[in-house]
């Protein structure tokens, strides 16, 4: 063969490489939310569809050794595709245990590949419960271009992990206090993202970074939003990364003081890396929030593009979603949201109702942006006029809306479409394919006994559920897919899952579905036809 015919032979080979890459592409969701902005999106998934969910079943169920910690036990799933492994190259799935254990299972048969256990070194003060658990709460994320999982354990260390065997071949790098309260993993530019709330441990709340591209020496930052433990960050997703490269988070209850650094109720954006402030939304109602405990925090936001717009979502347990521009958040006096929508929890509890969990955004076809907000308790009162209800909600359910552009301000507005059937109660939901994946948990959400609340300290007598009193009165978990676009139920598992879960998310990758329940399932739904 002439050098120019291996030439071109080169140029074919490369292309076919560069081809099935790319077709592959959509069997990764290698992040809480599938990407560090926390879409809730597989944009690259071709096998899913509404013409077929319906012929969605249990592919296989497998139950690991991770002992449930309180009302936690196992992570939320991620997926890596092309994993080279002892066995030969697989899709793998990962989930993390309440205590430091590490699970990649084959996600064809569901088969452990690999799994990993890190003994501790350090024993918590104080015995664990729901609110301060003691455990690996934080979603890991993964790293394929340098074929790592990170995980963070319960004693505040961040180690990586050989995708293929479970070697570790990162730290572990002491990073945050043992036995905090940390939330999802985010990444981007080789650094890695997490945040804390509740102050257990003695963590002080706040967004922690860690810059890992020289494993040898690791840059660690830090921003503490409040003095003490307040303006816990405890969104699902954690942080939200922009595609502008800004980092967002929204905090909880605490004080509200910018010239000394207090941040409690308020919409973050800060700097990679060395989480820098640079910008901020507090509601003009941020004390009240903090007064009746009303976190903006109990859902993280999603970072998302409309037309020449970039946006950010969110909501809390006030019920208000608001809709805001990433570039400016707040306006001029940080006040001021480009809309705001009360849409449950009229009676202004600190349980059960309101936004919880994290939003979704989805870009179909057509490019037409959505909205998705998994709403806990009936609709407000107030709430915006949907032109389609699927019948009463009294325990949860997702809220949908279109962006438009405002004829009169000439900016994105939120446009309801519909509300969905009832949901007990509903996680973040994940897209695929012009399916909406939404996990109704089945978890008891009560908190407390006693009278009702009328300021935040000592929640006025209010008694706290132990760990047993909230496992009580749950019910199983359903999967459900819903058509994305009009809210139709397309397919529900019924009875298949057995348990209920808490805190938890939804994986797709390569026409399958994955999630997790308290008694330590992982559960793998897809077609009857598999891909090939």
């Amino acid at each position: 063969m002439d050098f120019a015919c291996k030439k071109a032979a080169s140029v074919v080979i490369a292309a076919l490489l560069i081809s099935f890459c790319a077709a592959r592409a959509s069997a990764d969701w290698p992040t809480f939310g599938h990407d560090p902005q926390r879409s809730g999106s597989a944009r690259e998934e071709d096998t899913l569809s509404t013409e077929n969910v319906s012929q969605l079943h249990l592919l296989w169920k497998m139950k690991l050794s991770s002992q449930p910690m309180s009302l936690t036990a196992l992570t939320a799933p991620i997926v890596a595709d092309g994993v080279a492994t002892p066995e030969g190259v697989r899709t793998v799935v990962y989930v993390a245990g309440s205590a430091d254990e590490v699970y990649a299972l084959d996600a064809k048969t569901g088969k452990a590949i690999w799994e990993r256990s890190e003994d501790r070194s350090v024993l918590p003060k104080y015995p664990g419960m729901w609110l301060c658990p003691n455990n690996l709460n934080a979603t890991p994320t993964i790293d394929k271009s340098h074929g790592l999982i990170y995980v963070l354990s319960a004693e505040g260390a961040l180690y990586g992990l050989d995708l293929g065997t479970g070697k570790t071949r990162f730290g572990p790098v002491q990073w945050v206090p043992p036995f905090s309260k940390d939330w999802s993993l985010n990444l981007r530019n080789d650094v890695v993202y997490t945040t804390i709330s509740q102050g257990c441990g003695g963590a002080p709340s706040g967004i922690y970074s860690m810059d890992v591209r020289n494993p040898r020496h690791p840059v660690i930052h830090d921003l503490i939003l409040e003095e003490g433990f307040g303006a816990g960050i405890w969104g699902r997703g954690g942080t939200a990364i922009g595609k502008n490269g800004r980092i967002y988070a929204d905090t909880g209850d605490g004080t509200f003081n910018a010239a000394a650094g207090d941040y409690g109720s308020s919409v973050m954006a800060v700097s990679p890396g060395s989480l820098d402030v640079l910008d901020y939304y507090s509601p003009k109602n941020h004390s009240d929030l903090t007064r009746y405990d009303l976190d903006i925090a109990a859902a993280s936001p999603v970072w998302f593009r409309f037309r020449n717009f970039s946006l950010l979502a969110g909501g809390g347990k006030e019920g208000v979603l608001f809709l805001l521009n990433s570039g400016a958040l707040g306006g001029e006096n940080h006040e001021t949201p480009l809309q705001a929508e009360k849409l449950a929890n009229d009676g202004l509890q600190y349980e059960e109702d309101g936004i919880w969990g994290g939003l979704s955004a989805w870009t179909d076809t057509s490019g037409e942006v959505w909205v998705y907000v998994p709403v806990w308790g009936p609709a407000s009162k107030q709430s915006p006029a949907f032109p389609v209800r699927y019948g009463p909600h009294p325990h949860g359910c997702v809220m949908v809306f279109r962006v438009v552009v405002s004829p009169a301000a000439g900016e994105p507005q939120l446009q309801p479409v519909w509300v969905s059937r009832d949901f007990d109660v509903p996680e973040p939901v994940a897209l695929a394919g012009g399916v909406a994946f939404v996990l109704s948990t089945g978890e008891n959400t009560q908190q407390t006994l006693g009278a009702t609340v009328v300021s935040k300290p000592g929640h006025f007598g209010k008694r706290i559920l132990s760990n047993q009193e909230r496992m009580k009165n749950t019910h199983h978990a359903i999967l459900y897919a819903l058509d994305a676009r009009t809210g139709k139920v397309l397919y529900q598992s019924s009875d298949v899952m057995t348990s209920w879960v808490h805190f938890s998310g939804v994986a797709i990758a390569d026409g399958k579905v994955y999630v997790v329940d308290h008694d330590s399932n992982v559960y793998c739904f897809g077609l009857d036809s598999p891909r090939l």
